[in-house]
């Protein structure tokens, strides 16, 4: 019976992602069926339905075959439960018995899906012996049309087929050491597991269990996607300097620049999200020379000109869907429209505070032009700052990755695996800063 009330749980969690548009994490923790698992069944759950979710699209144009109306027109729960099954027969090498009849007795456990209990049984027992058009769909079938479509515009082919390839793999975990990532690969390789230190300087682990690994009780490290520590050391922060960190929470890159000994100001408009960051501070103990500011981040101002900024703006995320795949699915177009706006105001203001010959380093993690590279260049052209071009030296394992501008686009296929940033280096014009007087902290 575990088995099923695992699947039912999946569903359930599956259901309330896609109805609902809430992300993964928002789902499992409203879901109470999902809530009701402990130890190996919730994690059966929770695998189920990021697999689902991973390769939805496909999953979908696979089931298409063996139904005699579209997908689309069946009911939610039983929709979930033939994506679930799918899923586990596709993608998890479940044994096809298990994956069909635990499936159709979370059917049977569900009110809500109970009498389609003989319908899931006959089109998963189909899916079990022949998954050709599943196998067929291409890469970019795993998202909706529209997010194909405008990835293609901006991107090209080859690059759309590669970020969904990219999404089709579970990814690893990466690690920030707050001093020394030589000393924390060796002591985790002491317990057993086999760390690889990355060219950047991340630690990457094929999994674990965060609170057990060496130092994260005294603070040594944080998680990190290797993509998302690029910013912070483009901004190349020195001892003492003042260093604003706009859009900061939940605080990974605010701690890698406390960590220089600069004195950072971290700003998020989200006092939820700054929860997290001082959390995060308080157990590296880098709060000491780190002010918070519970603000948007376009509408704070320092007293006078700061030496960085960085500006890890708000964005569609499309760079993170390995880790999120829901958000290729709780997305509508009008919701990535909005974000150049925002971005361009807070590049806007990230340039005004900064002194002449310092630094603003930008950043999203989306590989759409309309959110990085063309709001850069507006801002170029408007005479606001100009490119420091980023070196292959600056950023080791990703030299691949820049681009023709001098930007750094951390597109599949290089030496590290990471989640895709796109990061621009600037530096604002002098004439743009007769408001402002010398630094002061």
């Amino acid at each position: 019976m575990s088995g099923a009330r695992s699947r039912l749980a999946a569903a359930e969690v599956l259901m309330c992602v896609l109805q609902e548009r809430r992300t993964l994490d928002e789902a499992m923790s409203l879901t109470t069926s999902y809530a009701a698992l402990t130890g190996a069944d919730r994690g059966f759950a929770r695998a189920m339905t990021s697999a689902a979710l991973r390769q939805l699209g496909r999953i979908n144009t696979g089931l298409e075959p063996f139904l005699s109306r579209p997908l689309d027109t069946a009911t939610p729960p039983s929709r979930a439960l033939l994506q679930i099954g799918a899923a586990q027969i596709w993608l998890m090498d479940t044994a096809p018995h298990a994956a069909v009849g635990e499936t159709v007795a979370a059917a049977k456990l569900w009110p809500r899906a109970r009498k389609a209990a003989g319908f899931l049984n006959a089109v998963l027992r189909k899916a079990a012996s022949d998954r050709t058009a599943f196998d067929d769909a291409p890469a970019p079938a795993t998202w909706p049309d529209w997010l194909s479509d405008t990835m293609r515009a901006s991107l090209g082919d080859a690059a759309v087929t590669a970020l969904a390839t990219h999404q089709q793999i579970e990814p690893s975990l990466q690690l920030t050491a707050k001093t020394d990532p030589v000393a924390l690969s060796n002591a985790i390789g002491a317990t057993g597991l086999d760390p690889k230190l990355l060219p950047n300087g991340s630690v990457e682990l094929a999994t674990g269990q965060i609170e057990t690994l060496p130092g994260f009780e005294s603070g040594d490290w944080w998680v990190q996607d290797a993509g998302a520590s690029l910013p912070a050391t483009l901004v190349n922060a020195q001892q003492d300097q003042h260093i604003v960190d706009l859009c900061a929470a939940p605080g990974g890159k605010t701690m890698q620049l406390a960590a220089t000994g600069a004195r950072v100001t971290a700003i998020d408009r989200s006092s939820k999200r700054l929860e997290r960051l001082r959390d995060n501070l308080k157990r590296t103990n880098l709060g000491q020379n780190t002010r918070i500011f519970n603000e948007a981040g376009e509408n704070w101002q320092p007293d006078s000109p700061v030496d960085a900024v960085l500006v890890d703006a708000p964005c569609s995320a499309l760079g993170t869907l390995r880790r999120h795949p829901e958000g290729a699915w709780i997305k509508h177009p009008d919701d990535i429209s909005r974000y150049p706006a925002t971005q361009t105001r807070l590049l806007d203001a990230a340039l005004a505070m900064t002194k002449p010959g310092g630094t603003v380093v930008y950043c999203v993690c989306s590989p759409l032009a309309m959110e990085g590279l063309d709001v850069v260049n507006a801002a170029i052209n408007a005479n606001l700052c100009e490119r420091i071009p980023i070196k292959a030296e600056d950023v080791p394992g990703f030299a691949d990755r820049l681009t023709k501008d001098g930007d750094l686009l951390t597109v599949p296929g290089g030496e590290i695996t990471s989640d895709i940033f796109f990061i621009a280096r600037l530096s604002p014009m002098t004439g743009n800063r007769e408001s402002l007087e010398p630094t002061q902290y």
